[in-house]
């Protein structure tokens, strides 16, 4: 796959296809990748991380080590030439105590966990260092496939090609004097007291009490430099105490300083013996095993390096080029992929430049073969065509498209294909910018803008020259975050009977919101773009009812409960039309108006307060709904409580005083409406154990809720009145021509104003 333009030489990406893991090994020249193994393990770590079992190991360039897991097995397989062949590790021929092992190939191999460690003091599960070429030694087990809780430690002198089993347990390593010293401590949450150290690059092993008193290790830390005998143990005695720092040093165990005579020299092959690995046979020099001396600073572990003749081995497959495991009975050929056209120019292919195409084969990276088999001379020469645009991509830095008023955003573009230097960028902002980039993709130059209104933009990008065009789309959704929204629904439904459930968004003018609807115990919400929705109740009782608004930057929620009756009877209520010029049109004004209407009617015909409920409906002239509900707990027939309601409406007895005098009748909404005198001011009730304080505008608008602590000022200039009702009174706040904005709850039957305590904004 073609990825985008990252420098680093090779990439582990993590792919998810068909609900199932596969991690795939990428190898890279330049900015192409080409597999070179495919279902690397995997393992989850806390906060997302993902660890890939791939390790490179140190000191021999182009050898690495990697967990394919293949039909639920897990094996190590090893490469010598930077993945383009793997092969699995083959087992000791005898265990630590000499007896031979009855793991034997191919049904058998050695396998290694491939873990870092979470301690930084402390070592992974496999052991590498630049200093001490071709010594590994790792945490495994032999057998089949990898066993998660077996972890024998077992090591090797010449890079993987002949291994030997040192311990039963997973121990901490740390190399020292350039491997010349190998320090192991057993992995255990058990207090110790001694260290194992091998100078013999793990054939004999020597135990030490690095300490009189047994303590938890919780690290190995080595002096500076590869040529140190230096380390410091560190840990605690118990997990309440401090510290306690032990130093070894190993220097006293050896003699003297290393000479030439002291060392040998191994040559550098694969499991199959060859030794040419990256285009050149390698040779290094050890310390023999009967010498006991210092290697020191002026030690080098390489002796000499000879180029090879090139062969098919120092090749691997091109980009857009595989090995397919079914065609192998031909060669180890490449085959191009289906997505691929060899003879296609690159990307970077210009006018007037030329290019050649693949033969499907490249060198591996760093090889340095020379002469020989060169399977890339066959490439064919062609010249640049004039390329038109294609695959032009538009997106934003941050992947944000919600974004708002006045938020800076970069705009970024980027073209697949196509001749760029030709190439002319036509960018609409769609809000007045038009402008025009030349080479934009080449010179990366940002298209920086600030949309200072709300709205949905598409911006559009053109690529033209004269061979062709493309364009690229993207919508821009600019919006202030939602502050609060209001659930507007009858307080009393019948059974079955459509329901509207309409929801007011502030601020009013947001756009692109989307409304999810809970009703009931349903979990499953509905979905719409309009703030209105129509449902019908099945069941009789409480239905709760829940509406959350979202425009993509914000979500606000509110919720109110609506009982469902098999029979209930309406009566339509209307008013003075002096009231209408005090209407906010404001949710809790409305609940006010209802409350006072049907306590007053409850007390004027004597009929349960709780059997009534009064809803003063949006919009102008104000007019409400007086909804008489059964009573199960009382003989009385609803017919009678209705017959008392329109009684004392029709003689025009139900009124309240609102401020300055002035009287609303209340009346059957078919009856005239009466005058009255009129006053800029209206003025409400305190309610038992609320503050409530409220003044109306002329202004029919709709208002937004926000918390407000009230100051002593505030406070001296709130005047009290009481209505015609006893248990009424009423208080004013702020001076004329402001607006009030407030909320609080509503108990019982009619409740449909937000829950929790007082908040009023003057």
């Amino acid at each position: 796959a073609k990825l985008p333009k990252l420098r680093s030489l090779m990439l582990i990406l993590y792919f998810k296809a068909n609900q199932k893991t596969q991690n795939k090994l990428f190898i890279s020249k330049q900015v192409y990748y080409s597999i070179v193994l495919e279902n690397v393990r995997s393992t989850k770590q806390p906060e997302e991380n993902v660890l890939i079992d791939i390790l490179e190991v140190r000191g021999i360039k182009g050898v690495f080590l990697a967990n394919q897991k293949v039909d639920g097995k897990v094996m190590t397989l090893i490469t010598y030439n930077k993945g383009r062949d793997w092969e699995p590790l083959a087992p000791p021929t005898s265990d630590m105590n000499g007896k031979p092992v009855s793991c034997k190939q191919p049904d058998c191999h050695l396998h290694l966990h491939l873990r870092w460690a979470d301690n930084p003091y402390v070592s992974g599960t496999v052991h590498t260092k630049d200093s001490a070429p071709g010594l590994i030694m790792g945490a495994g087990n032999l057998g089949s496939q990898l066993v998660e809780y077996k972890e024998e430690m077992y090591i090797t002198s010449d890079c993987g090609k002949t291994w030997r089993q040192v311990f039963e347990e997973e121990h901490h390593i740390l190399y020292l004097d350039h491997g010349g010293v190998i320090v192991a401590i057993k992995d255990t949450s058990i207090p110790l007291k001694i260290l194992k150290f091998s100078i013999d690059e793990g054939q004999t092993w020597s135990i030490h009490n690095f300490t009189s008193t047994s303590v938890f290790v919780d690290g190995l830390l080595s002096e500076p430099g590869d040529e140190t005998l230096v380390m410091t143990v560190f840990g605690h005695i118990s997990y309440r105490s401090d510290w306690e720092l032990v130093k070894v040093d190993f220097r006293k165990s050896f003699p003297r300083q290393c000479t030439e005579a002291d060392y040998d020299s191994w040559k550098l092959t694969d499991l199959q013996g060859e030794k040419c690995i990256m285009g050149q046979e390698r040779m290094y020099r050890r310390r023999k095993e009967s010498s006991f001396c210092i290697k020191g600073k002026s030690y080098t572990s390489a002796l000499t390096a000879k180029p090879c003749q090139c062969t098919e081995k120092d090749f691997a497959c091109d980009y857009g080029f595989e090995r397919a495991p079914s065609l192998r009975v031909e060669g180890d050929r490449c085959y191009p992929d289906f997505w691929h056209d060899p003879d296609a120019p690159p990307e970077n292919c210009h006018l007037g430049h030329s290019y050649k195409s693949s033969t499907g084969y490249r060198k591996v990276i760093t090889n340095v073969c020379e002469g020989g088999l060169n399977k890339e001379q066959s490439a064919k020469q062609h010249s640049c065509p004039l390329l038109a645009p294609k695959g032009l991509q538009l997106g934003i830095k941050g992947q944000m498209l919600a974004v708002g008023p006045g938020d800076d955003i970069t705009f970024i573009v980027h073209q697949e294909q196509g001749d760029t230097t030709s190439t002319r960028y036509q960018v609409d902002l769609m809000d007045g910018v038009r402008t025009i980039y030349e080479n934009l993709t080449i010179t990366d130059e940002p298209i920086q803008h600030r949309y200072e209104k709300p709205g949905v933009y598409r911006v559009n990008v053109k690529a033209e020259n004269s061979a062709g065009h493309d364009q690229a789309t993207l919508y821009i959704q600019v919006t202030a975050p939602l502050q609060d929204v209001h659930l507007e629904v009858v307080p009393i439904a019948g059974r079955n009977q459509e329901v509207n459930l309409t929801a007011i968004v502030l601020p009013t003018e947001a756009n692109l919101t989307v409304f999810y609807w809970w009703i009931g115990d349903n979990l499953q919400p509905k979905l719409t773009l309009e703030n209105s929705l129509i449902a019908r109740f099945s069941e009789e009782g409480e239905v709760p009812v829940t509406v959350q608004a979202s425009n993509g930057r914000s979500m606000v929620q509110d919720s109110k409960t609506v009982i469902v009756y098999d029979q209930f009877q309406v009566i339509p209520l209307s008013f003075s039309r002096n009231l209408d010029r005090f209407n906010p049109n404001i949710p809790e004004w409305r609940q006010d108006v209802g409350q006072v209407v049907t306590k007053i009617i409850a007390k004027l015909t004597g009929v349960p307060q709780d059997s009534l409920v009064t809803m003063v409906k949006p919009g102008l002239p104000t007019t409400a709904d007086l909804y008489v509900l059964p009573q199960e707990s009382t003989p009385v027939k609803r017919s009678v409580f209705v017959d008392k309601v329109d009684q004392v409406l029709s003689e025009n007895n139900v009124s309240f005083i609102v401020r300055g005098g002035l009287r609303v009748l209340v009346t059957l909404a078919d009856s005239d409406r009466g005058d009255s005198l009129t006053h800029p001011w209206l003025r409400f009730r305190k309610l038992p154990g609320r503050n409530v304080y409220a003044q109306m505008h002329n202004e029919k608008e709709q208002e937004m809720t926000s918390p407000v602590n009230h100051s002593e000022d505030t406070q001296n200039i709130i005047q009290g009145e009481e209505f015609i009702d006893d248990d009424l009174d009423s208080q004013t706040l702020g001076n004329a021509g402001s607006r009030s904005k407030f909320s609080y709850p509503r108990p019982g039957i009619g409740n449909f104003g937000p829950g929790g305590p007082l908040s009023c904004r003057v």
